[in-house]
């Protein structure tokens, strides 16, 4: 298509109208951009992708650079820095057009925010070398015809092109697809060519800001380049050390030299890789380094410089180092990556974990890649301990809970007080401590600890392959496990003694509404670990990480369990990449009332699993009842309880067809109210109870109430839940009640663990094997071995 243009010329038809409708395809396969708000409409909308984008007053003085990655989302005026890498194809002639209208995409987005964007951009050389290679190839054909009368293109050699020339060539045609592909969010862009001149020369230099600051004004996105067809030649970057000057030798020094100029709040620079590593990118150990401070150089190896482009990363440190020191923000990331360029520069300005932030200010403590580090290294000599030493561990936690009750209260009683007028009734509820849920808590450590004697290490299979070759099957811990709490002080302590019996390393992240009640149950938690030198296996994640941030680090956490709303749950199962998630996004749990059930009974197991305590996952939410119960004094009971304790109650479709005047009738059958409300529905068999719970349920907990044995069993073998209970109330599904001691959560899935899971579904298995110099050819068909495959008695387990 391109070589169409450049072969058609610049003739009658400029370069952007022959372009336009080709880019209109583009930029409108890569949106959804039907309706365009222009300019001269509503100020405060404006519309991107059929999405309204409400202009928010983003205000902020300017003098020093943010200090956490949370705070880039109030940049007001960002500058994004686009390296040759970024904006050029593999083979470095033309530009990758797909990724430049994501680019184009993503900055639209943002300035339709109401924030000011501006643009430095590489490409001229890249388009105008496109450009002269067209034309030289096109000439040197038409003279080889005319001297030979045949085509010897292939054997024709291109001469090397000059730099400068090409950037001139260049220049017009790239500013010619930037507003093309502008013009399709309704934004104006213009250009202006720059040299170290107008930053050093004082008139110019006022000029240049006084453009620059009228097209912001006028909502246009200025398009800032170097003037490469008249730069002189690169020279050493020994004034980029400097303290108040920065030359314009390359588009990072020029990106950090505008960024300070205007007063920018961010300054994004995006190249061909992730970031700033400790060692050269694609080595064994290079690890990206997340936050970059003044004087780390000495920690950074650089590696070469990119395929393109004039600046390596070490030019690019050092500008974003002097951007730093001016009061920009600076964030260096990849804009190349197929998977995220997509969304990179969107996704810095929201505060999400992206390339290397550079800040000013360290943190007091360690970051949470440390503290992965630590809980991987911690939890590695947990697992080494004697099953007695980490029962003593949970032992001593469950002391210290009834020892320090008072301090654990009054900081819960912080949290309670300033989460007052927040938090909706059943949330506060869950964030309260007291003196009888402390109790319970040190009760039901000691049963982990006394259950733990054997978790780790025990033996579930032994095999005898052949002759002196033997196999076992093993217990080993998870690994790292990362649970995210919500509202739930008391689950810190739980979720420990869990991890300390079964050897795990713990990162936990709990709620800022029980900041105070957390701090002092990890303090609490350490003391406890410190007995036996593994304090660092348990971590409080107290910085300022997204759960999606967390939810990324796949190469030190192997398993993830949310504790705490569905929604919550649903989020961190689509956030988490290549971790699995232990738990379940909803509580949707069913009961249903056969009609051979009793009347008291009914009552009572209605009442508890409704009433008792409406905002847990495991209380009841729909209500089935068999259709000859309707109008009976067994009924007429359950409404009339309903009703005394204040339920709301939903009527289901078939349930609202049976009554003159009926309850407002449910919007969806699949819903957890966690309240005091009640879907009520009527069935008309025991196999329509449970076509109604396959279909609208969460796999949770399900219950029957009957009286006949036959018909219960057929319930429980046919309903396919993680607990499905008999004349019990749907409030025992839990792992102190079963009898675990506590649990980190109930799982709804289908691997590994389902149900309350405890001890047990913390822990995986390995494979020992033990030979005398066995080898695999010893067992070929003229081999001297022959498998065995005994099986051999397993050591009994201890259940005192």
């Amino acid at each position: 298509m391109l070589s169409q243009v450049y072969r058609s010329g610049f003739q009658s038809v400029s370069f952007r109208q022959r372009l336009l409708p080709w880019v209109q395809s583009i930029a409108l396969s890569r949106s959804r951009a039907t309706d365009r708000v222009q300019p001269s409409a509503i100020r405060h909308v404006r519309s991107w992708s059929n999405i309204p984008f409400i202009t928010v007053p983003l205000s902020r003085t300017h003098g020093k650079s943010f200090a956490h990655r949370s705070e880039l989302k109030h940049a007001k005026r960002i500058v994004v820095k686009l390296g040759s890498a970024v904006v050029t194809r593999g083979d470095e002639c033309g530009l990758a057009l797909g990724r430049l209208a994501s680019i184009v995409e993503q900055v639209s987005v943002l300035q339709n925010q109401g924030r000011e964007m501006m643009l430095v951009t590489s490409g001229a050389v890249a388009f105008g070398k496109q450009r002269l290679r067209h034309e030289i190839l096109l000439s040197q054909s038409v003279r080889q015809a005319l001297h030979s009368g045949q085509n010897q293109l292939k054997e024709m050699a291109i001469p090397v092109l000059e730099a400068r020339a090409c950037a001139a060539a260049g220049q017009s045609g790239l500013m010619a697809l930037y507003e093309a592909m502008f013009t399709q969010y309704s934004i104006c862009a213009a250009q202006i060519l720059v040299t170290n001149l107008d930053f050093h020369d004082e008139q110019k230099r006022r000029n240049l800001n006084g453009t620059l600051h009228e097209l912001l004004r006028m909502n246009i996105v200025p398009i800032v380049n170097t003037n490469d067809a008249v730069v002189p030649p690169a020279e050493p970057n020994s004034d980029l050390q400097g303290v108040n000057v920065i030359s314009v030798k390359d588009n990072d020094s020029l990106a950090a030299r505008l960024a300070v100029e205007m007063k920018t709040d961010l300054l994004i620079v995006l190249s061909d890789v992730e970031g700033l590593f400790d060692s050269p990118p694609g080595s064994d150990d290079a690890k990206l380094i997340d936050i970059f401070y003044p004087g780390d150089q000495q920690s950074v190896t650089f590696g070469t410089k990119s395929r393109v482009g004039m600046g390596g990363m070490e030019a690019k440190v050092k500008a974003a180092l002097w951007a730093l020191q001016g009061g920009t923000s600076v964030v260096i990331a990849n804009g190349t990556h197929p998977k995220v360029s997509g969304h990179v520069i969107t996704d810095i300005v929201e505060g999400k974990k992206v390339g290397t932030f550079f800040s000013e200010v360290k943190p007091a403590g360690p970051t949470v890649e440390q503290q992965g580090e630590m809980a991987r290294a911690g939890g590695r000599m947990l697992a080494t301990l004697e099953p007695e030493q980490r029962a003593e561990i949970i032992h001593h936690l469950a002391d210290l809970l009834t020892d320090q009750r008072d301090e654990i209260l009054l900081a819960n009683k912080k949290d309670l007080e300033e989460a007052e007028g927040r938090l909706a009734a059943p949330l506060l509820k869950r964030l309260s401590l007291s003196t009888s849920k402390l109790n319970s808590l040190a009760i039901g450590l000691r049963q982990i600890a006394a259950s733990s004697q054997d978790s780790v290490g025990r033996v579930l299979r032994r095999t005898r392959i052949a002759k002196n070759l033997e196999l076992e099957q093993v217990t080993v811990p998870i690994g790292v496990l990362l649970v995210i709490f919500e509202s739930r002080p008391d689950c810190l302590p739980q979720v420990a003694a869990l991890a300390i019996a079964s050897g795990n390393g713990l990162l936990l992240k709990g709620g800022k509404e029980a900041t105070h009640s957390n701090r002092i149950l990890h303090l609490l938690a350490q003391e406890a670990l410190s007995i036996h030198g593994v304090k660092e296996a348990i971590q409080l994640v107290n910085t300022r990480e997204e759960v999606e941030d967390l939810c990324r680090l796949d190469k030190m956490i192997d398993l993830i369990i949310p504790r705490g709303s569905s929604q919550l749950v649903r989020d961190i199962q689509k956030a988490a990449k290549g971790i699995p998630v232990m738990g379940h996004s909803e509580g949707i749990c069913h009961m249903y009332v056969d009609s051979e059930a009793s009347v008291d009974k009914a009552t009572r197991l209605v009442r508890d699993s409704k009433c008792e305590y409406p905002a847990a996952c495991n209380a009841l939410e729909t209500l089935l009842i068999h259709r000859d119960l309707l109008r009976t004094p067994l009924f007429d009971q359950i409404i009339d309880m309903l009703r005394v304790e204040q339920v709301k109650i939903h009527a289901g479709p078939k349930f609202a067809s049976y009554l003159t005047f009926s309850p407002s009738e449910v919007k969806s059958l699949r819903t957890e109210y966690g309240d005091l409300e009640l879907c009520i529905e009527v069935v008309d068999s025991v196999q329509e109870a449970i076509d109604h719970i396959h279909k609208y349920g969460s796999s949770h907990t399900d219950v029957i109430i009957t009286e006949n044995e036959k018909t219960a069993e057929f319930f429980l073998q046919h309903v396919d839940s993680a607990c499905v209970f008999w004349n019990a109330s749907t409030r025992f599904s839990d792992g102190y009640r079963f009898g675990l001691g506590a649990e980190v959560g109930i799982s709804t899935s289908r691997i590994h663990a389902r149900g309350p899971v405890g001890l047990e579904g913390l822990l995986t298995t390995k494979w020992l094997l033990r030979g005398q110099d066995h080898v695999v050819s010893d067992f070929s068909e003229h081999g001297s071995l022959k498998y065995l495959h005994e099986n051999l008695p397993v050591p009994q387990r201890n259940t005192n």
